[in-house]
C-alpha cells in the first residue's frame, strides 16, 4: 500500500543534486513501482500539483504531476522542445514553504518520458501544465524555483 513520504525542504543539499536516470531494471522493479505510487499519494495528500523524487529524498529522475485527467508519472523526462514565447506565472513549492515568486518560462513545451508501464510517451503541454512540468523537471537538475524567481514574497503566519 502506498504511504505518505516525508517532504525534504530547502536548504537540504539533496534538493541541489542532479538526479540520475532510472535504468530499465529499476523501472520494472516492484520497489520502484511502489515508490512511484507513494510519490503520487504524497503529492495528492500534500495538495501539490507536482512532486519530484528529490523532494522526498531520492535523487532519481522521476516526478508526478496532477492533471485534470488524473496523476501522471514522468520517468527520465526530457524536454525536447520549448517555445520562444514565454510567460510569467506565480510559483510556490512544498520544498520551499511559505515563499512565492514569479517565474518566466516557455509557454509551450514537448516532453518525452517513460510511464510506470515502461512505455515511451510524449506530451505537448502549454500554460499551467507546461509550467508544472518545467518546475518539476528543474528539481531533477537541482534547481529550485527561487533560483529563477522575481518578486519573491515570504508569507508570514
Amino acid at each position: 500500500m502506498a504511504k505518505i513520504l516525508k517532504i525534504i525542504t530547502n536548504p537540504n543539499p539533496i534538493l541541489r543534486k542532479i538526479s540520475k536516470d532510472a535504468d530499465e531494471k529499476t523501472i520494472k522493479s516492484q520497489e520502484f513501482k511502489n515508490f512511484c505510487a507513494c510519490l503520487v499519494v504524497t503529492m495528492l495528500k500534500k495538495d501539490g500539483v507536482g512532486l519530484a523524487a528529490p523532494q522526498v529524498g531520492r535523487n532519481i529522475r522521476v516526478f508526478a504531476i496532477d492533471t485534470k485527467d488524473g496523476p501522471i508519472v514522468f520517468i527520465n523526462p526530457k524536454i525536447v522542445k520549448r517555445s520562444w514565447a514565454k510567460e510569467w506565472s506565480e510559483e510556490g513549492c512544498i520544498s520551499v514553504p511559505k515563499i512565492f515568486g514569479k517565474v518566466k518560462r516557455p509557454k509551450k513545451i514537448i516532453c518525452d518520458y517513460i510511464n510506470e508501464n515502461s512505455e515511451k510517451q510524449r506530451i505537448e503541454a502549454n500554460g499551467l501544465l507546461a509550467m508544472v512540468i518545467q518546475h518539476e523537471n528543474d528539481h531533477l537538475d537541482g534547481i529550485l524555483f527561487i533560483d529563477k524567481a522575481k518578486e519573491i514574497q515570504k508569507i508570514e503566519e
